[in-house]
């Protein structure tokens, strides 16, 4: 059996290598990222007898670098600036996730599907918060919540890339591959100061994972690097290749979490999701654009903070495109935090409150 998961593996990373070759020579955007998340899809769901397997902790370790990475960017001064902006945050995260429940309530009347079912595959952002939730909530698909949550990151990994490079944001998204190569830093430059973070990073993952902190993986290695930066004890850039890495391993890992053959009604529910995808996406634009007029942040920051995708493939992309990385992740993470410690409550209380009221009608009848 594990020689058989690990030649399984050895192909899975053949196929993600391909992938990010192919995007690359294609000059597409983002293609360590893309590529491998695009091939490994399309290999699971073409390829009959390839059973592909990657491990989890490859992808964890990417989100660690990811982390590391992205904690390198804030300052003091970026800090004090989110510090101003948090009554925005609450604003536009809230008309964002408005905007998903907004959505979520066509696409169950469309579909005929449960409206709880919908909403908990609609939330943005919030894959490993709305799957243990779904499971407590009476009636829920936990099948068709998946699907919506993986199709929806999904199409804003490879959509929201492809959009910031087209000629909509001008020369502001129109960044090359290698401006990202050279703020990459160099094998010479990462000893010593690397082996501090090589451990600390990894040790606050794994507490944040214990003490079921949201996206500990992500958040404990860029939090821990923030304060060790700002103490004075300089991080590295790691090398590209390293970064090349880290995307490569996201990549396949978010290309095989999509598994169609396990819904009901395949076509209606794909072509709404894939619908209520763009329409969100469409959402997200628009209120990123009423950032731009609250705050002086640039179209491209503003976007990439409030699209509804995960903070690790955002972070990627706002480094790709040199965005103020400091803000795109503070809105990134205030939704997530607010997705964490609010969201399930609230809707619990409303699907409870509704149950409730059921009871008493078909009671009273």
């Amino acid at each position: 059996m594990a020689k058989k998961r690990f030649v399984s593996f050895l192909l899975t990373l053949f196929i993600g290598l391909l992938g990010g070759f192919s995007f690359q020579v294609m000059h597409l955007p983002i293609p360590w990222l893309l590529g491998p998340m695009l091939f490994s899809l399309a290999g699971s769901r073409l390829w009959k007898s390839f059973t592909p397997y990657w491990p989890g902790a490859l992808r964890d370790s990417a989100i660690i670098m990811v982390g590391y990475t992205i904690g390198l960017s804030f300052t003091m001064a970026a800090l004090q600036q989110i510090g101003q902006q948090l009554l925005s945050m609450i604003l536009l995260t809230a008309m964002v996730l408005l905007g998903a429940m907004g959505i979520g309530f066509l696409v169950s009347k469309a579909a005929s599907i449960p409206f709880p079912t919908v909403l908990l595959g609609s939330i943005p952002g919030g894959l490993s918060q709305m799957l243990p939730l779904a499971e407590e909530i009476e009636g829920v698909d936990l099948t068709v919540v998946t699907f919506l949550q993986v199709s929806r990151l999904l199409m804003v990994i490879f959509f929201v890339p492809l959009l910031i490079f087209s000629p909509f944001f001008g020369l502001e998204g129109m960044q090359h591959a290698a401006d990202l190569q050279k703020a990459a830093g160099s094998w010479n430059g990462l000893f010593p100061n690397i082996l501090v973070y090589a451990v600390v990073c990894p040790a606050c993952a794994i507490l944040g994972k214990k003490v079921r902190f949201p996206s500990a993986f992500f958040l404990g290695p860029m939090i821990s690097t923030i304060l060790i930066n700002l103490s004075g004890f300089a991080g590295p850039q790691l090398p590209s290749v390293l970064l090349n890495a880290s995307q490569l391993m996201i990549g396949c890992y978010i290309g095989l979490l999509l598994k169609p053959e396990q819904l009901k009604n395949k076509l209606s529910i794909t072509v709404l999701a894939f619908l209520s995808g763009i329409v969100l996406i469409g959402c997200s634009l628009g209120i990123s654009y009423l950032l731009t007029r609250l705050h002086d942040v640039s179209l491209l920051t503003a976007f990439l903070g409030l699209s509804p995708g995960g903070m690790d493939q955002m972070g990627i992309i706002a480094k790709e495109v040199h965005a103020d990385m400091s803000v795109v992740i503070c809105y990134q993470l205030f939704r997530t935090l607010f997705i964490f410690l609010v969201v399930p409550s609230l809707i619990k209380f409303i699907f409870r409150s509704r149950l409730r009221g059921k009871t008493a009608e078909k009671a009273a009848g």
